[in-house]
């Protein structure tokens, strides 16, 4: 019976995620951009199902006025480094490159051609790399400011510093939302979840299906997604994890399921979902609010806010609730807690349901200041582990602090490194701090033998 049941759910999921399969076969955006100029010979032959990339050059002076920006050389290429075409935006900063079909390019802004006073707020993004999917037309965007030294970086050590930290905030709030689950789990059942990450793709898919291929506006779409993805680890714990530990199933062959299930799962999101990158429907496209030295879109500030506010009522939740109480003892101590009458299935079936959940936030947030892709929550893995390890294994707050460690080390560090390494930044703060501190930042040291 429960064979039967798994199979329903994991058919329920293929028929949800399926309707993303089809949004390749809807109709194309159609753009228009008047009096883009071609300066390299020939043009690139169009795709007939319409791919295009395009943007707009602009930036706002003394006055908070947006001042278009002509005359800018802009190059596309594809994944082998071939040029497809150079355009130069015209007279209301547009610039529009037809593609000859799905698959991976770069754009690069040529910027000895911006006029004087007029540079890119981080010459990092000169270059852009994307992904094209059938029958899309790709907007792309190129951040400029006003400012003396034409073409250079335009601003300050401190003020690209203070950007990256609050990058870096942002990043920490979703990893540490994401990584709370995968904490907690751990700490109730001792599992070290490799399939969590696939919990965060499937809320971000999920919201995406009902808000591009089925219509919906975007915060319902959302929490339609997060109460399905509660209802998902709730099902998963019940009817797949619950079985193996009644039967005993040793922790180290149960890793190797979640590894492997997380593979199965991974592998489902690309076959419905697709390999290329999607955005969600709305809020794509905002102008920056200045906040001192720092330049925030309303989507990321308002998304740093429900972070905090969700992870307030975790710390809320686990402190004052008599399930949030429960869920603290039997990650303390499971043989005590069953003994002292707390019902550990329910407890464990809760903590999987609310990380589940929390994943699912986390991953509509990220999709929605970066893209949807069905490998975003594997991208992610790597990094809930890092924090939660440096945090303290088994601990919520340990964690936060680590996930927020974690993001803030990544964005600063390339301050004095590339982009690309980033990572390594934080890993190698995360060997250094066990090192000398073996249990995490806010972990217990335990007595061995």
């Amino acid at each position: 019976m429960k064979t039967k049941v798994v199979a329903l759910g994991a058919l329920l999921i293929a028929c949800v995620l399926g309707t993303a399969a089809a949004a390749g076969a809807q109709e194309p955006t159609t753009t228009t951009a008047p009096g883009a100029t071609t300066t390299v010979p020939g043009q690139p032959v169009p795709s007939p199902t319409g791919e295009a990339v395009r943007g707009t050059l602009f930036y706002e002076d003394e006055n908070e006025e947006r001042q278009l920006v002509e005359g800018v050389d802009v190059t596309v290429d594809d994944a082998a480094g071939n040029e497809i075409a150079t355009v130069t935006t015209d007279e209301e900063g547009v610039f529009e490159v037809p593609l000859p079909g799905p698959g991976s390019y770069t754009a690069t802004i040529d910027i000895d051609t911006l006029p004087e006073d007029i540079s890119l707020r981080d010459e990092d993004r000169a270059t852009l790399t994307f992904d094209m999917a059938e029958s899309r037309t790709r907007n792309l965007l190129y951040p400029l400011q006003s400012g003396e030294g034409g073409g250079g970086s335009g601003s300050s050590f401190f003020d690209r510093a203070a950007r990256l930290f609050v990058e870096g905030v942002r990043f920490g709030l979703i990893i540490a939302m994401c990584a709370i689950g995968l904490s907690l789990i751990f700490g109730t059942t001792g599992l070290t979840n490799f399939a969590h990450g696939e919990l965060v793709t499937f809320g971000a898919i999920v919201a995406w299906v009902f808000n591009v291929t089925w219509g919906w506006p975007f915060i319902a779409s959302a929490i339609i997604a997060i109460l399905i993805s509660i209802l998902m680890g709730f099902a998963i714990d019940r009817f797949f994890w619950r079985p193996l530990r009644d039967r005993g199933t040793g922790l180290i062959a149960m890793l190797v399921i979640a590894i492997g299930l997380g593979l199965l799962l991974r592998y489902i999101f690309q076959f419905q979902f697709g390999g290329f990158g999607e955005a969600y429907r709305q809020y794509n496209l905002q102008e920056g609010i200045e906040i001192g030295p720092v330049r925030i879109v309303p989507r990321d500030l308002i998304g740093m806010g429900i972070s905090i506010i969700a992870l307030v009522a975790v710390a809320t939740f686990l402190q004052r609730t008599r399930m949030g109480k429960a869920m603290r003892a039997v990650a303390d101590n499971k043989d005590l807690a069953e003994s002292s009458g707390i019902d550990v299935n329910r407890v464990i079936g809760f903590v999987w349901a609310s990380g589940a959940g929390l994943a699912a936030l986390g991953g509509i947030l990220q999709g929605l200041s970066e893209q949807v892709s069905f490998q975003m929550g594997f991208q992610l893995l790597l990094l809930m582990f890092a924090g939660v390890t440096l945090g303290g294994l088994g601990t919520a707050y340990g964690a936060l602090v680590g996930s927020l460690v974690v993001g803030v080390a990544m964005e600063v560090s390339t301050l004095w490194i590339p982009t690309e390494f980033k990572t390594v930044v934080a890993l190698s703060i995360l060997v250094l701090v066990l090192l000398i501190r073996p249990q995490g930042i806010l972990g217990q040291a335990e007595r061995i033998g």
